[in-house]
């Protein structure tokens, strides 16, 4: 099945590659803003089955969001015209159709462009419409509030929202696992996703909670799907700034002691060995809080992006106890540079699941 996003180097864009790059039989083609420039979308949209559409301003002059979002909206319908196209696609709408506003009228007037190429042409549409939209990789002052809050959290502001309005927050990876089921089961028409429901100051509030209890290394409850989302976009901002964080070593004639992982969450716990010249990992999560944290020999940890090139390097011992906790969407291995044997604790929020793994091979430096 190939499968074409628009939009795809955005907040949710990126996810949604991130989540479908790991289900088997799926290829990812991506648009993004040259592709609608340059006039390259025929091309794109050929051969696609799937067309996630979303392309699209969040921020700006009301008159001028509202013309682009219809505007993008013609040129697909166009490209997918000269190929003669069935796709089925799956447009991005938002709660805001509700509202008797230019960007909410922008949006019903693209599911109405959709809808009717999807009668002519024997395709299929499926409007999805959604509450906010959070997650690692959101621009702050752009994309959420929730993104606006965790930035100026992670940089040492205070945040000030205007009043305590009532939101309602959805993360990017579940709208993601929500579209690939509208994907399978062929689900068309208007589907209404249900996000989770607070106000303006709790958010906040448990924001502020979860920055004070990380400050002092530990980890925060993360039992609830929301709370583990609201902690991963946080401290996506983190990084990779704030690691490899050190950890207090307590040393008495007896010998050593350090705090490895505290939290009220649980998880699960393991240590490994590593022989010299060994990588262990190459693989990324979508959701999992994982803690990689050497206890003996030198390491180096790398990192890069599942999209992007640089890599970040990591060096760290066994004689200065520091983690790294790895973030989502970043695929990672561990490597022993030294002579000795390597040891490592490992650390994650969740119970390993072998039906839901969370984690997805991919090469940190692909060959």
């Amino acid at each position: 099945m190939i499968v074409g996003v628009t939009g795809a180097d955005g907040l949710l864009g990126t996810h949604v590659r991130a989540y479908l790059h790991s289900i088997l039989g799926m290829k990812v083609k991506t648009a993004g803003r040259q592709t609608f420039e340059t006039g390259a979308l025929t091309t794109f949209v050929e051969g696609c089955d799937v067309v996630i559409h979303l392309a699209g301003m969040n921020r700006g002059d009301d008159l001028v969001v509202a013309a682009t979002n219809v505007a993008l909206a013609r040129q697909l319908v166009t490209a997918l015209e000269e190929t003669g196209g069935q796709a089925q696609v799956l447009f991005s709408s938002s709660t805001h159709i509700e509202r008797d506003t230019p960007y909410g009228a922008s949006k019903r007037e693209v599911a109405s462009l959709l809808e009717a190429w999807a009668t002519g042409s024997g395709g299929k549409f499926t409007n999805v419409i959604l509450p906010g939209v959070f997650g690692e990789g959101g621009k702050p002052f752009y994309n959420s509030v929730v993104s606006t809050f965790c930035h100026q959290l992670a940089t040492g502001e205070t945040p000030t929202p205007h009043n305590d309005a009532p939101t309602e927050q959805i993360h990017a990876q579940e709208v993601a696992r929500r579209m690939e089921v509208m994907i399978r089961d062929e689900v068309v028409g208007n589907v209404r996703i249900k996000g989770h429901s607070l106000t303006v100051y709790a958010l906040l509030d448990t924001l502020k909670g979860m920055r004070e209890l990380y400050g002092q290394h530990i980890i925060p409850d993360l039992r609830e799907d929301l709370r583990r989302d609201l902690f991963n976009t946080f401290r996506s901002y983190l990084y990779p700034q704030h690691y490899p964080v050190r950890l207090t070593l307590h040393t008495d004639p007896r010998g050593s002691l350090f705090e490895a992982v505290k939290s009220p969450n649980g998880g699960q716990s393991f240590m490994s060995t590593t022989l010299p010249g060994v990588t262990r990992g190459n693989h990324y999560h979508t959701r999992k809080v994982e803690r990689f944290l050497v206890t003996g020999g030198e390491a180096e940890i790398r990192l890069r992006h599942l999209f992007g090139h640089e890599v970040q390097t990591f060096r760290v011992s066994g004689d200065q106890p520091s983690y790294v906790d790895i973030p989502t969407l970043h695929t990672h291995n561990i490597t022993n540079v030294g002579a000795e044997t390597l040891s490592t604790l490992f650390w994650t929020h969740e119970l390993f699941d072998p039906a839901n793994p969370d984690t997805v091979a991919e090469l940190v430096e692909p060959v």
